[in-house]
């Protein structure tokens, strides 16, 4: 990879797909729902979603950043800030809910998207990019069979080290074949670092972005 392809690499993909493949058990077939599926941890779960064969449905917070995550692969999408979540959910699923929701985002969508989870469904706990911790009801679990799983990329490296080379192995393979690619969506100058956290921190950010120094 490039240095600009490398920058973007390690973090997002080694999180979504621990998320999915090791904490998640994600499989050909399955229908999974990626919160905040616009920023960079989302459109990786998007494009390991895919390769697995599952079915992704992305939810993001406008039409411009549904239509960037279709362009990466997403089968459909929901505005939530538009739509009702929890019946875009059951329209898209035929009533069954997902099997996999993604969740890096938290706050008021946790719970909503939670209640529409399929049987046995697995809850991925990924992040608070709302900024608000959600406090879900546990019948919710007892009531789908659903498990509410936590994801902590950085521990699962430094505890299980040898099974994140294998993950990372397995993605390298995939981006020597052409299967995978970080999307880097733009660059900054170091000088204009406070642009892009501003940028990131007003939302004005799809994909990864780089500081190139």
């Amino acid at each position: 990879m490039n240095f600009v392809d490398a920058a973007a690499f390690p973090l997002a993909y080694g999180t979504s797909y621990h998320a999915l493949v090791d904490r998640g058990q994600l499989k050909a077939g399955e229908t999974l729902l990626v919160l905040g599926a616009a920023g960079g941890v989302g459109l990786a779960a998007i494009q390991i979603g895919k390769i697995i064969g599952a079915r992704v449905i992305a939810a993001a917070s406008s039409e411009e950043k549904l239509a960037f995550c279709r362009e990466h692969g997403a089968d459909a999408g929901i505005d939530y800030t538009k739509e009702d979540l929890r019946e875009r959910i059951k329209a898209l699923t035929g009533g069954q809910g997902p099997d996999v929701i993604f969740d890096p985002v938290g706050g008021a969508y946790a719970e909503p998207a939670f209640r529409s989870i399929g049987w046995r469904g697995r809850y991925l706990v990924v992040g608070f990019a709302n900024g608000e911790i959600p406090k879900l009801p546990l019948n919710l679990a007892l009531l789908k069979g659903a498990s509410v799983v936590g994801v902590f990329w950085g521990d699962h490296v430094r505890r299980e080290h040898a099974l994140a080379d294998q993950e990372f192995a397995t993605m390298l393979e995939w981006i020597d074949a052409g299967t995978l690619r970080p999307v880097v969506t733009k660059r900054y100058a170091l000088e204009d670092t406070a642009q892009a956290l501003d940028d990131m921190m007003n939302r004005r950010v799809t994909g990864k972005i780089v500081i190139e120094m």
